[in-house]
Order: structure tokens, then sequence, then C-alpha cells
């Protein structure tokens, strides 16, 4: 069945499409050398071994794809909107000798091609800004893991008191300025980017973000703030 892409959807395609080959190393320089740490803590609080198998969601270039089979041992599927983006994973999952682990597909967040109850852990990467339904995202994720396992997001944050102005600072002038020097591509992302994130917490701050996260049927869900609050990893447990 044909789908009518959202605005954000084909923003998101857009913004994307001409940074898969530079995508990790930029992001890795962009991020002040936080985003891999990140990843690492996401892939972390999944409790997934040998023979578990765990959706990766908006899975990009296979980053956390490969953090998890690698670190965790377990199975992986990853999804994501972009052929780009998936073209780069493929590549990188070859070259780490992963191949016969991580299966790659084109998928939609929003309409996932799994059963119910279908995996034994999910995890997913800079999305909730994405898509124009963060609640029915979050409950169509849910859905495909089974009772008792782990969910795990990764997002930028908003840091608080005193490390707000210098985050304002960096994301207004020094991101937009840093992409520029990089490519056309970068530069829109650089100019992007901050204001993605502050409208995100704007619309969802932090105690409703995780009530959406309850609202879906994760329960014990826990979060933690990183680098001064640059980055947020939060999960919980598919309620039964």
């Amino acid at each position: 069945m044909a789908h009518t892409l959202s605005e954000r959807t084909r923003q998101a395609r857009a913004l994307f499409a001409p940074l898969p080959a530079s995508y990790d190393r930029w992001s890795r320089l962009l991020s002040l050398g936080q985003d891999p740490r990140w990843r690492r803590f996401l892939v972390s609080r999944v409790d997934a071994g040998p023979g578990r198998s765990v959706l990766d969601v908006a899975t990009g270039t296979g980053a956390v794809a490969i953090e998890l089979a690698q670190q965790q041992g377990c199975d992986v599927v990853g999804v994501d909107q972009s052929p780009e983006m998936l073209a780069e994973a493929e590549r990188r999952v070859a070259a780490a000798g992963l191949g016969a682990r991580i299966r790659l597909l084109q998928s939609r967040a929003e309409e996932l091609p799994f059963g119910d109850g279908s995996f034994d852990g999910l995890t997913f990467t800079y999305l909730l800004r994405y898509v124009n339904d963060p609640a029915a995202t979050l409950r169509e994720l849910a859905r495909v893991v089974r009772p008792g396992r782990t969910i795990a997001m990764l997002e930028f944050g908003v840091p608080r008191r005193i490390w707000r102005g210098p985050w304002e600072l960096y994301v207004r002038l020094i991101l937009p300025l840093a992409g520029r020097t990089i490519s056309p591509g970068w530069h829109e992302v650089g100019g992007f980017l901050g204001e993605s994130i502050r409208d995100f917490y704007t619309r969802y701050p932090l105690p409703r973000l995780l009530e959406l996260w309850r609202d879906a049927g994760i329960e014990d869900v826990r979060w933690n703030r990183l680098s001064l609050g640059g980055g947020i990893v939060v999960w919980g447990r598919r309620g039964g």
C-alpha cells in the first residue's frame, strides 16, 4: 500500500540524503566526540545476548546495530526510511563482518512490518523529532517488543541552568559555521539542528515525553542526561 509522506518525513529524507558517506565522521566531530559514547551507553541499557533479536529503528548508517551485535552478541534488524543511509549501513555491516547477524530493511517507524512481540528489545536514535505523532510512534515501537523486554532511545537534549547559554551559542553560531566549512549538506544540518531540538522540547518537555512512554505501555521508565545535558537516553520495559 502506498503512503503519502508527511512534510516532516520528506524534510528528513531530503536533509540526510547527501550525508551517509560522511555522516559518522562528522557526527562524531560536530558532537565534540560525544555521539559514539552516547550510542555505547544506549546499547548498554539493552538486555539482549546471543540467541536474542533486537530491532534498531532509524538505524541510519548502522552504528547502533553494529554496536548491538558486537557488545551484546545478539541478532539485529535495522530499519530506516532512507535508502541512502541503508546503502551506507550495508557497506559498514559488511566491513565489520556482521552480515550474518544484521539484516537491514527500508521501513517507516510509524508502521513497522512486523508482528506483535517480534523482538527481544528495541533501540531508536534521533527519531521522534521527525515524526508527526510521537505518541502513536511510541505505541507502534512498543507493539513489536515482547513483554518485559527493553525499549531504549537516544536523543539530543537541551542543557539546563548555566550550560544552556554555551549550548545556545554552539547550535546558533558555531555549528552552522562548522557545517558551512564541510559541505552544503552539513551547512543545512548545522542551521536546522538547534531549532529542531529546541522546538521538540518546547512541545515535549521531559516530563511530558516520559508520560508518552508510559502511555505507550512502557514501564519502569528511566533516563540519563549525558554530556552536561547535550544528550539524553531514555529506557524502559514493555509492559505485559
